[in-house]
């Protein structure tokens, strides 16, 4: 039987953390989700985060885009070394142009 909503989405997320008891660690965090039936794609999420106690739905939600960001800035880094390339040709070409 197929669920809607399944994924890795914010919304999720909070749809399965729905009447948690805050402040809450991740392990707390995990156990209610598991308890209200979470997809593993949901408790790998939640299993990504930060380590620490969480206040509110919206600490969790911007821990939650902190390892989405994470996975971000790896592949910009990748990026930006192609960008130098770039930028070293261009000077190169802007070089050429001056003598």
């Amino acid at each position: 039987m197929a669920t809607r909503g399944t994924g890795h989405s914010p919304a999720n997320v909070t749809k399965h953390l729905k009447g948690i008891d805050f402040p809450a660690e991740k392990q707390d965090l995990l156990k209610h989700a598991q308890h209200m039936k979470a997809e593993k794609v949901v408790l790998d999420e939640i299993q990504k985060m930060e380590d620490r106690e969480y206040g509110n739905m919206a600490d969790v939600m911007k821990s939650f885009g902190k390892g989405s960001e994470e996975s971000g800035e790896s592949k910009s880094g990748k990026v930006s070394g192609k960008a130098k390339q770039q930028t070293s040709g261009q000077a190169k070409s802007h070089s050429r142009a001056h003598h």
